[in-house]
């Protein structure tokens, strides 16, 4: 008799510690010998993040049916390009953050200069991982379509156009419509990059459920937004990891600031609603990414 598979909730830690190993054997060893350069990266990497976007990878490679060992490039370089955007995201002419999981901004803990480098080199390494991987050599369109994937979700349309559009509404009353644009750009692209990525390994996969797949996604990207501006009123810096209250204190927009928290945590559970009806439309392999997107919406921190 077979043995009955683990829930994912077994199976996230498996996956963590996975791609935790493969993102060491790409950054290398990192010691006092290292170059000051090379420490900032594992400073910015190894540092408690919860990997949702390289489990995201995993948990939509399962629904697809697709072995794990061919996507672990694609999660590494998610992880490396969400952790480069929050090394810029801290930087005094962005955020200016002091805090990021309970430790230093990288900018505190080395200096600026070396924080805008740490980004720079962890975007360059995501893409060498996607242009090299041996495991996306097929069917032959595979990398073309995980790297065009992954650098729409960085550029103008992408995580770069969303945090112009963060600055640009710092003291502003933007509508809704435009604040979750923004949204759904500088938080929801890389979360819709992580889930499509693997679609791109698989040839004869049916438009209908790619439809559902990128519907579900962009509905867990925003409302993991939201579900953020909920934490930054009503979490403790101790457990969120960053300052209480940044939001509110730098006068940005946002959804409990434009409508208040009741409506914030409704659209939240709307979003999710939205996120469960797609996964039913697709009908089958879809508890990895359920169990995801329930964890995303009601996270703590």
């Amino acid at each position: 008799m077979a043995d009955t598979p683990k829930p994912f909730h077994d199976r996230a830690d498996d996956y963590v510690t996975r791609v935790e190993r493969a993102l060491t054997g790409y950054l290398g060893e990192s010691g006092r010998h290292s170059s000051r350069l090379r420490q900032a990266l594992h400073y910015a990497v190894f540092n408690g993040g919860k990997r949702l976007r390289p489990l995201l990878v995993y948990a939509s490679g399962e629904t697809l049916g697709i072995p794990a060992d061919r996507l672990d490039a694609p999660a590494c370089a998610v992880e490396l390009i969400h952790c480069y955007s929050l090394v810029h995201d801290d930087l005094p002419a962005m955020d200016d953050d002091d805090l990021r999981r309970g430790r230093p901004t990288l900018h505190l803990a080395y200096d600026e200069a070396l924080a805008i480098l740490a980004g720079d080199a962890l975007q360059a390494l995501a893409f060498e991982i996607l242009g090299s991987a041996s495991t996306l050599a097929r069917p032959a369109s595979a990398r073309g379509q995980v790297i065009a994937e992954l650098a729409s979700a960085c550029g103008v349309d992408g995580m770069a156009g969303g945090q112009a559009l963060d600055l640009a509404y710092e003291g502003c009353q933007p509508d809704i419509e435009a604040l979750e644009t923004m949204y759904r750009q500088k938080t929801g692209a890389l979360i819709r990059a992580a889930v499509m990525m693997p679609c791109a390994l698989t040839p004869q996969l049916e438009d209908s459920t790619c439809r559902e797949l990128a519907t579900f996604a962009d509905c867990i990207g925003l409302a993991f937004q939201i579900r953020d501006d909920v934490l930054d009123v009503e979490g403790e810096t101790a457990t969120i990891g960053k300052p209480q209250g940044a939001d509110q204190a730098r006068n940005k927009a946002t959804w409990p600031s434009l409508i208040g928290l009741e409506a914030a945590n409704r659209r939240v559970d709307e979003l999710a609603d939205q996120a469960r009806s797609c996964l039913e439309r697709i009908g089958q392999n879809t508890e990895a990414l359920a169990w995801l997107a329930t964890r995303m919406v009601n996270r703590e921190f």
